[in-house]
């Protein structure tokens, strides 16, 4: 694959980003660079894969954005492995929210006839309460146009790492392990005011770059280096997740469970528990957690004897929440944790991580060849901080409908009590799935601002193949040479494509950023304006959330892709 990496190499440097971590997060920021043709060096401390227990699954915009990159094969095979062990732990009993489902059903003999269980898309907890797929409105339209990808969830986070580590590896990308940032100095490598980073290594190397990007985590060193700040609200919780060998297991319940101490988990694999309780944060989070730990924290919470004979993984948490209120600041940026910390409670923060990866990646390298200018990194931002808040606040109101003391107990009772309605079950599905988010994009067009849907094309493909590249795609759904021209001074940046979709004919333009949200979109209903009527509409993109009135394609592209070719 030619893409010119490093040719445009910013003067006097070695690297166009140094990415700072080389979790899924890094590794998905790189691979997003390298498609953009930017030369990325990825530094991590660990020497390998860190196989510590995490997340467990992943949301519908991860699986959709992986899948948009022609992963899906790769995703199918982590879910089927993780759905062995699934199988190992449960059999068929009770399962339900993925599409292994299907193949529970037809075990039981439900697998048709008016008394089949409809095979649901996602379900998943709120604040450790269960949701039954059973209730889920699968009709709802946010749940429509998912593609192929739609049920694969249960990939986890190591699986997901050694997945991008291998693609990032495809694409070029250098990857140094066991090294740490020790310090960085933006200006011109002689210490003047001017572009670029010296970032300083170990052991003892300083690499020249024109960006730096934190994906190091909730401690990341490049945040704290850059003075970002941190605000949130403190811990209260201390919590346990473990892969073990256990014995007197037969009094644990499987799933989410309440007690009178706190909130536990068993399973839903072989050995997997977990543990909440809230007397506080731990004393201190870099102590190894022993096994005599876990089992006194297991006995307390369950009020059962359990033995732990042997952790294979184990780590602990808390509920530390912050935020930074910018994800850049010069030319330095934060991805992931390192812009953001919460509880893992709905297993939001791989998902988020991986959604500022993607939103990130396109932008930074159009502003890297020099196709956009700077000022499109704001929108990363602007796009990216208000879904980074909501996750906050879910995340928090979880917390409290957990704890131990009456007043908590009895809006626990209301909460259930709604989850056990169409209604209050979808509506917490779609929050946990990802499928509600969108970007408060300029344009009236109602796909402007969410993520595209993934069409059926007539020539047999579907819109996802067509971002394997990740360029940004202008979609000719109505065979429009007068549209086609209007996209012509783009035509290096972005790609055209002239194909209908038959399932949706009213619809009749798309075009779609790399990060496959929808920039502009045109249909019967509102049909694309007049290339000579769009003198004077272009317009900027305000302040304080203001946003651009004008919302013709000439706008679209130059806002997203930079001023056309004279």
């Amino acid at each position: 694959m030619d893409m010119e990496m490093g040719t445009d190499t910013e003067m006097g440097t070695e690297y166009d980003v140094v990415v700072v971590g080389a979790g899924p997060v890094g590794l998905m920021l790189a691979c997003e660079l390298a498609l953009g043709g930017v030369r990325t060096l990825v530094v991590e401390r660990l020497a390998e894969v860190d196989e510590t227990i995490k997340a467990g699954g992943i949301n519908s915009p991860t699986a959709v954005a992986l899948y948009r990159r022609g992963l899906l094969p790769a995703l199918a095979e982590a879910q089927e492995t993780a759905m062995s062990l699934f199988r190992e732990f449960r059999g068929f009993r009770g399962f339900r929210g993925f599409r292994g489902l299907q193949e529970a059903q037809k075990a039981r003999g439900e697998d048709g006839g008016a008394g089949a269980v409809p095979l649901p898309r996602f379900a998943g907890h709120f604040g450790g309460i269960m949701l039954d797929a059973r209730l889920l409105d699968d009709s709802d339209p946010d749940f429509a146009d998912l593609g192929p990808v739609d049920g694969i969830r249960l990939v986890p986070q190591a699986t997901l790492e050694r997945l991008l580590g291998e693609r990032a590896r495809e694409l070029g990308v250098e990857v140094r392990r066991q090294v740490e940032v020790t310090g960085f100095d933006a200006g011109h490598a002689d210490g003047s005011d001017g572009d670029g980073v010296t970032v300083r290594l170990t052991p003892g190397r300083d690499v020249r770059a024109g960006w730096l990007v934190g994906c190091d985590g909730g401690r990341s060193t490049v945040r704290k280096l850059a003075g970002f700040g941190f605000p949130g609200t403190p811990p209260e919780i201390t919590g346990y997740q473990a892969i073990a060998d256990l014995t007197g297991t037969e009094g644990l319940r499987s799933g989410w469970q309440t007690t009178d101490v706190g909130t536990y988990a068993h399973g839903p694999m072989p050995g997997r528990i977990l543990t909440v309780e809230f007397d506080g944060p731990p004393a201190d989070r870099e102590t190894p957690v022993t096994i005599e730990e876990l089992q006194a924290s297991v006995r307390r919470v369950t009020g059962v004897d359990v033995t732990v004979d042997k952790v294979r993984s184990i780590t602990r948490f808390t509920d530390n929440c912050r935020q930074t209120s910018s994800y850049r600041a010069g030319r330095v940026l934060l991805a992931g944790d390192a812009a953001h910390v919460h509880s893992p409670f709905g297993g939001q923060g791989l998902n988020l991580g991986i959604g500022d990866a993607m939103n990130l990646g396109w932008k930074l390298a159009a502003v890297v060849r020099g196709h956009a200018p700077e000022g499109l990194l704001d929108s990363y931002t602007r796009e990216r901080h208000p879904i980074g808040a909501w996750v906050l606040e879910w995340t928090r109101a979880q917390v409290a409908l957990m704890r131990p003391e009456s007043h908590a107990r009895a809006l626990r009772k209301v909460v259930i009590g709604m989850t056990e309605t169409v209604d209050g079950t979808t509506h917490l599905a779609k929050r946990i799935s990802g499928v509600w988010q969108h970007y408060d994009l300029p344009g009236d067009h109602p796909l402007v601002g969410r993520s595209a849907p993934d069409l059926e094309l007539a020539d047999g493909t579907r819109l996802a193949d067509h971002l394997h590249t990740g360029r940004p795609l202008l979609l000719d759904l109505a065979d429009d040479p007068k549209l086609r021209a209007r996209a012509e001074g783009h035509g290096d940046r972005v790609d055209v494509r002239t194909v209908a979709a038959p399932a949706r004919p009213q619809l009749t333009a798309l075009l779609v950023r790399p990060d496959g949200y929808v920039a502009w979109a045109a249909d019967t209903e509102r049909l694309p304006e007049n290339a000579e009527n769009t003198e004077g509409t272009q317009g900027t993109e305000g302040t304080e959330g203001a946003k651009d009135p004008g919302d013709t394609l000439e706008a679209a592209l130059e806002r997203w892709f930079g001023a056309p070719a004279r």
